[in-house]
Order: structure tokens, then C-alpha cells, then sequence
């Protein structure tokens, strides 16, 4: 069955053109900054988002029209494999993302439940075998079912842990199956609602257990993606213990993981911890940990996790420079973790969404790579810490100065005058890489 029957495969037609389901700005072989936009940009589509989200909200009932609906749950599930192809296809979009549950009924027992994978990802598998489509990532849902009410890995009951590291192990097995490249773990339920009756010491040290599982189960069995964890601060935990970029590099150095794990940063969550996303990439450079993106975007007048389609090209313009600052971004890539606004209901939204962030994502990676060519930040920088490339800078730097030599020059050395970060003049200049 052809599911969007109205629809082309999605072709570049440049900023000039009329037709909606066309590209104006992504050019998947044009090279820029020495690779191509696809090689840059690795564009995934998340599954969840895509195939299973309803336009419902707290306030209403659904509306998105989908017809792959089936008689029964699996019939709706073989469906939507049918589909998702076919969306991947008609965009030309490489990867692919998922939660077990996107793709599977869980059914009425943990074994029906992996039955039913093993049936889903068959089809899944035959699927990426004749498009050439691979999995960048998949990750096990520990939050939705009731029984996570309490967390998963950090939960008080040790039967629901175990649980948890069953679904871990599934998805590490059906990884291999499907040559996933990353593994996620978002810790939606991992975080606490009071103190007065959490021991944090214990969720934390038995997250990193499941973690460490993790790490010895993928090596046993010959398969070892790049492991990813994905800050989010709160919602649906009051407090989570992954509340950001920072947070979640201080876990994994206490844990001694940084062999194993990097980061799956999202744009929305930095709002959510009150951050900007760019923000968010440089601590997770710092680290040398930046692993993979989720590309979305927050409304800062709403405080919650609203998943729009990114089409801020400053927010994708800084996005993008942070990428290149890093060298790149495989094996991790760029998933599209949005949904189509309720009131974008029609089949076809779902394809004019992607190609709206995919043409915000590569007009953001040619103002990045302008940005980078004419070394616009690295002169700022340079000029604004010269003090520290001569002189007692210089010294400070070698390591080579302690209190006492710091103070006997500053005592003579107290008529201090700093310059002007002239930033708005900055801002002003930045703003015309963006036109």
C-alpha cells in the first residue's frame, strides 16, 4: 500500500520554488566546508514522533489523521513499518530511530512482548536491507508502563530493575540484529519527586549498574554501539538525576564510564534546564563527549517539552558550528525528535515538517561553515584572551606562577584596564551570516 500516494520522492529545487514537498536549501551531495550536506548532517527520523504520535494533548483528543491503522495492534504495527519506509524514502533521510514500544504492542507479558519484536524488527530488517536505510539508534521506553512509577533502574522495587535490564538486554539484541550504530538511554523516570523518602546515593549507584551491564552484555555478544546517555532536568520527574550536559559528565566520570558513554543532547531540553542548545555542545566538547543530537525546538513561553520542528536558522546556525567545531558528529547523527502541531493533522504535515528542519538544518550548516571559514569566532577569542598568549598571561598559563608571584605583580601592576566586548556589534555582525 503507497501511503502518501500524492507525494514524490522529495528532491532539492532550490529557494526559488513553489512546490511544497521540494527542498530549497538541502542539497544532499552539495559539498560544504569539504563534505557533503548528507555527510555533515546525517539526518534521522524518529520513530515515535512519526508513526505513533496522535495529536492529543491534556486539553484534547486526537487529531491526526493516519491511515495505517489496522484491525489489531500488530496488524497496526506491520503497517506503520510499511509507512515509516516509506517516509524515509520519499525524504531521502539515511537513519532511523526508535523505542521498543514505537514499533511493538507490549501485549499481555514480558515474553508476548519480545515475541512481538522479534516479528516487528524482521520486517524492520528486510526493510533496511532493500533501501540501504540503517538504525543510528534504539533504546529501551522505562517510563510510559505504569510499573516505572517509581523509575526503572533507580526504582525501589528491585523486581522492576530487573525488568528494566530485561528490555535493555532486548534492545542491545535487537541492535546487533539491526547493526545499530549508537544506544540510547534517556532516563525519563530516573529522578526523584521529594527527598524526604528517596536514598540517592542507591538510584544512582543502581543506574550505573545497569549501565555497567550494558557495557559487559554488548561485549559478550559482539556488538558495541556507541552508548549514549540523553540530559533531560525534569517532566516527567520532578528532578532528574541526567538534569544536563554537566550533570549527566559528572555521573559518568564518578562511574568511571567515559570509555563508553557520550551524549544524545536535545535542543529542548537545554530550555528546559534553562540553557541554549549551544551552551549544551560546548560543555559536551569539553568532555569530548559530544555524541549525537535530537533536533527540535522549545517554546521559551511554555515550560514544557513541546518538540516542535526545528526553523530557527540562528539556533541551527550555532548548532551546526558546534558540529564542525567538533569534527563532525557520526556515529551519532541528527534525529528529528519532533512532532507535527495538533493543528498540522494531514498525512502530508508529516513530510513538510522534516523538510522544514531538514532546510533550517542545512541553511544553518552553510552559515556555520561561512562562520568557521573566516575564523569569525576563533579572531574574536583570540583578541579577547591576547592577554593570555604573552606576559604574565602566558606564565599564568605555563603553569609557571603561584599566589605569591601573582600578588608581588599585582602590587605593581593595579592600574588595570580592560577593553569592550563591543557584544551587540558582535551580534549585529553574526546576524549577517544568517541572511
Amino acid at each position: 500500500m503507497i501511503y502518501f500516494p500524492n507525494v514524490e520522492k522529495v528532491a532539492f529545487e532550490g529557494k526559488r520554488t513553489d512546490n511544497p514537498f521540494a527542498f530549497r536549501h538541502y542539497n544532499a551531495e552539495e559539498v560544504v566546508a569539504g563534505k557533503t550536506m548528507k555527510e555533515h548532517l546525517r539526518f534521522a527520523v524518529a520513530y515515535w514522533h512519526t508513526m505513533t504520535q496522535d495529536g492529543s494533548d491534556p486539553f484534547g483528543n486526537p487529531t491526526n489523521i493516519r491511515t495505517w491503522e489496522g484491525a489489531s495492534e500488530m496488524e497496526t504495527a506491520k503497517n506503520r513499518v510499511e509507512a515509516f519506509f516509506e517516509i524515509l524514502e520519499k525524504l531521502g533521510v539515511e537513519y532511523f530511530c526508535f523505542h521498543d514500544i514505537d514499533i511493538a504492542p507490549e501485549g499481555d507479558s514480558l515474553a508476548e512482548f519480545f515475541q512481538n519484536i522479534d516479528e516487528i524488527t524482521d520486517l524492520i530488517k528486510e526493510k533496511m536491507d532493500q533501501t540501504g536505510i540503517k538504525l543510528l539508534w534504539n533504546t529501551a521506553n522505562m517510563f510510559s508502563n505504569p510499573r516505572y512509577v517509581h523509575g526503572a533502574a533507580s526504582s525501589s522495587n528491585a523486581d522492576v530493575f530487573a525488568y528494566s535490564a530485561a528490555q535493555v538486554k532486548k534492545g542491545l539484541d535487537i541492535s546487533k540484529k539491526l547493526g545499530g550504530e549508537n544506544y540510547v538511554f534517556w532516563g525519563g523516570r530516573e529522578g526523584y519527586e521529594s527527598l524526604l523518602n528517596t536514598d540517592m546515593k542507591l538510584e544512582q549507584d543502581n543506574i550505573a549498574r545497569l549501565f555497567k551491564m550494558a557495557i559487559a552484555y554488548g561485549e559478550k555478544i559482539g556488538h558495541k554501539p556507541q552508548f549514549l546517555l540523553e540530559p533531560k532536568p525534569m517532566e516527567p520527574s520532578k528532578h532528574q538525576y541526567d538534569f544536563d550536559a554537566a550533570t549527566t559528565m559528572a555521573f559518568i566520570q564518578k562511574y568511571g564510564l567515559e570509555g563508553d558513554f557520550k551524549l544524545n543532547l536535545e535542543a529542548n531540553h537545554a530550555t528546559l534546564a534553562g540553557h541554549t542548545f549551544e551552551h549544551e555542545l560546548t560543555v559536551a566538547r569539553c568532555y569530548d563527549a559530544l555524541g549525537s543530537i535530537d533536533a527540535n525546538q522549545g517554546d521559551v513561553l511554555l515550560g514544557w517539552d513541546t518538540d516542535e520542528f526545528p526553523t530557527n536558522i540562528y539556533d541551527t546556525t550555532l548548532t551546526m558550528y558546534e558540529i564542525l567545531e567538533n569534527g563532525g558528529i557520526a556515529p551519532g547523527g541528527i534525529n528529528f525528535d519532533s512532532k507535527v502541531r495538533r493543528s498540522s493533522f494531514e498525512m502530508e504535515d508529516l513530510l513538510l515538517a522534516h523538510i522544514a528542519g531538514m532546510d533550517t538544518f542545512a541553511r544553518g550548516l552553510k552559515a556555520a561553515a561561512a562562520l568557521k571559514e573566516d575564523r569569525f569566532f576563533d579572531d574574536l577569542k583570540e583578541k579577547r584572551y591576547a592577554s593570555y598568549t604573552k606576559g604574565i598571561g602566558a606564565k599564568i598559563v605555563a603553569d609557571e606562577e603561584d599566589l605569591e608571584s601573582l600578588t608581588a605583580y599585582a602590587l605593581e601592576n593595579d592600574d588595570i584596564t580592560n577593553e569592550s566586548s563591543h557584544l551587540e556589534f558582535v551580534k549585529s555582525r553574526l546576524n549577517d551570516y544568517l541572511v
